[in-house]
């Protein structure tokens, strides 16, 4: 016997789905569920599909579709997630992932992922010329630091 239970509108259109839908506790799956209800986010107006995942994950990964790929139509936002071995979870997680994407570009403000991306790439910017001469100027001063040392050895009284 299945146990079949009717989802928020907001997240199936009304649809009767099958208990386990993500195999995720209840409470996460409705949060999830409230969350795309909030963005305007419906399951019609996103196409799902599965494609054989690659790199770890053995003969499990490489036999079955595991990764998830959504496409969101109204604003042709694209998710791909392969973070797991199951499908139900990874399909999931990138409904997780397309909701934050989409949170995001509609509140205009940074996501937390694209401002470390932003960081990563400041520190890894090639410095100005100006603070390669400064970082020079501070070298050469603690050379002459170290020249002047040994040239006045210290003279032990015995």
């Amino acid at each position: 016997m299945e146990i079949v239970k009717l989802l928020l509108r907001s997240c199936s259109s009304a649809i009767k789905i099958k208990m386990a839908f993500f195999s995720v506790s209840p409470e996460k799956e409705k949060a999830l569920c409230q969350r795309m209800g909030k963005l305007g986010i419906f399951e019609k107006d996103i196409v799902e599909k599965f494609i054989r995942s690659q790199g770890k994950g053995g003969q499990k990964v490489n036999k079955a579709s595991t990764c998830v790929y959504l496409k969101h139509l109204p604003t042709g936002i694209e998710v791909k997630c392969q973070r797991e071995r199951s499908q139900a979870i990874n399909r999931f997680l990138a409904r997780r992932i397309l909701a934050d994407k989409i949170e995001s570009m509609i509140l205009g403000k940074k996501s937390e992922e694209e401002q470390r991306i932003e960081k990563i790439r400041r520190q890894k910017r090639k410095r100005s010329k100006r603070a390669q001469l400064k970082i020079l100027e501070a070298k050469r001063k603690h050379s002459e630091k170290k020249k002047a040392r040994a040239l006045h050895p210290r003279l032990d009284n015995d």
